[in-house]
């Protein structure tokens, strides 16, 4: 096997793809819920073919799909599969595909209490990491309505210490530097600095 320096011209995550029992009531849940913003409903599709030469499903699937966009972070592209034998729970984090997604937020008391009031089964309560290399990070879980597990985090005055390798790891505020390195708000940068 040749020697691979990874993908040629690789920038970065573009998009995370996720399959819902309902696909009105999952964008309700982006929009209304988390904040995120609706781009486009693509409609629905069925195509023997490409359904399982393009997408490794079943003949007989068909999907509805659109996109959503969440601030500084990944589009979520969204679908609603009708499919012979289809699974209906979604994986544990334990279990092999077993994922979750995680949505950084500046104040996460605040934003733990909206879930709760939106109804939202949220899991325990908020942790904070006080050593090792992400020191200084808050995280919690939380359900979906379908149950897909998702996360919240934030760590206002950076995770881990400055030598720690987690500093190089993308948050969304190193959108906000990059766009105020572009011109656009130079005072955002210096304080994305500062906090890093």
């Amino acid at each position: 096997m040749p020697a691979s320096t990874g993908l040629p011209g690789l920038q970065g995550a573009e998009h995370i793809g996720i399959t819902v029992p309902d696909f009105d009531a999952a964008i309700d849940f982006f929009v209304r819920v988390i904040g995120c913003e609706f781009i486009l409903d693509g409609g629905s599709y069925a195509d023997p073919d490409f359904m399982e030469r393009q997408i490794g499903v079943d003949r007989r699937s068909s999907f509805r799909w659109g996109f959503v966009r969440c601030a500084n972070g990944l589009n979520f592209e969204v679908f609603e599969y009708s499919a012979p034998e289809q699974a209906a729970v979604p994986p544990r984090n334990s279990d092999i595909g077993g994922h979750h997604v995680a949505f950084y937020v500046d104040d996460i008391d605040a934003a733990v209490a909206h879930l709760r009031a939106q109804g939202v089964t949220v899991q325990g309560e908020v942790q904070r990491i006080d050593s090792g290399p992400a020191k200084g990070s808050l995280w919690i879980y939380f359900q979906s309505p379908w149950g897909m597990q998702f996360e919240l985090v934030s760590y206002p005055d950076g995770k881990g210490d400055a030598d720690s390798p987690a500093r190089r790891l993308w948050h969304p505020r190193l959108s906000a530097a990059a766009k105020a390195q572009a011109g656009q708000n130079p005072s955002e940068n210096a304080r994305v600095e500062q906090q890093r």
